[in-house]
């Protein structure tokens, strides 16, 4: 007991006596400060007093599929630091192949009675993956926001970059450069952001299956599904992540092509460092710092009682036009 309250006491900033008042429901203690120290006690993985357990959690869930792509890290600090302004602290969940997986960490945050979780994507933007943990939360009424487009009839708020302008304007960019013959590098058939960004190309230009690719989301994922289009003849290729792309300008370039002077590559996040690369790469950005605060935004509204409706914010892109996007090659 003493351990307990001298570990809660250092975490908090506060003194001993402090937290033993919270944890015997004393009065004289600030609402903030207690909250601080249930917080704490979540954290530090101990009981709360029997007495303390009906109340939610100030925790707030966190998953992510990854942290190697930059982008996942950049929204984690964005909605970390919101959610962290409403006194409330994000416990970050990352799966890892082989690891834990989404529905652990869900039913470890119920364990842990989170006042809600935030997903930047994950399992609900794939058709034919399990679903059940996501109805698990909803039936327990767990405040829920979804970062990036969802399947439907989930039933959650979601906040997502409109896939479908995101092509368009690489599309444009790279038909106003004289290509004609143009891929796409995406994911998974059941992945829905994918399917929203072919539905958008095949909306403008023509769109053979063969100029179409399918791939994991790595740079070596992009490096095949690039190589087989490059094989194809196409000159511009649209991909669906930064780290795809990074991978096309790898495929061009082990066979012996240039990028941009043979083959053309645009991506689709503008996360970190791709101003860096080289060539930099011409990519499309998602407006993180906008979307992060306003999952947060209807993640809190959920947790003080208002009814949110599962609809989806749809937020504009912006294309970064840099090294990796030149003229179509003269034929």
């Amino acid at each position: 007991m003493t351990r307990r309250l001298a570990e809660v006491a250092k975490k908090v900033g506060v003194s001993e006596a402090t937290v033993s008042r919270v944890l015997n429901g004393k009065p004289g203690v600030s609402e903030a400060t207690r909250q601080a120290v249930l917080s704490a006690l979540d954290v530090l993985g101990y009981e709360r007093p029997t007495q303390l357990r009906g109340e939610r959690a100030r925790l707030v869930g966190l998953v992510l599929p990854e942290l190697q792509n930059p982008i996942f890290p950049a929204f984690a600090e964005v909605i970390g630091g919101a959610l962290a302004q409403l006194g409330l602290t994000p416990v970050l969940c990352t799966q890892t192949k082989g690891g834990v997986s989404e529905a652990d960490y869900v039913e470890l945050l119920l364990q842990q009675q989170v006042s809600g979780v935030v997903f930047a994507g994950g399992l609900y933007a794939q058709a034919d993956a399990p679903h059940d943990h996501y109805r698990l939360l909803a039936d327990r009424k767990i405040p829920v926001v979804l970062v990036n487009a969802a399947i439907e009839h989930l039933g959650f708020p979601g906040v997502s970059c409109d896939d479908a302008v995101a092509v368009e304007q690489a599309w444009r960019h790279l038909a106003s450069l004289g290509h004609e013959r143009i891929g796409l590098v995406l994911g998974p058939g059941d992945h829905v952001p994918s399917a929203r960004k072919l539905a958008a190309a095949r909306a403008i230009g023509d769109v053979p299956d063969e100029f179409v690719a399918r791939a994991i989301f790595s740079i070596e994922g992009g490096h095949a599904a690039a190589s087989r289009l490059i094989d194809r003849g196409v000159t511009g290729i649209i991909c669906a992540s930064d780290p795809l792309a990074l991978g096309a300008v790898r495929a061009a370039r082990r066979k012996g092509y240039e990028v941009p002077g043979r083959v053309s590559v645009v991506g689709y996040d503008d996360s970190a460092f791709m101003n860096c690369t080289e060539p930099p790469l011409t990519t499309v950005r998602q407006p993180i710092e906008a979307m992060g605060r306003a999952a947060v935004e209807l993640l809190n509204a959920q947790i003080g009682g208002t009814v949110v409706p599962p609809e989806e914010l749809l937020f504009e892109p912006e294309l970064v036009v840099r090294g990796s996007t030149a003229q179509a090659p003269k034929a």
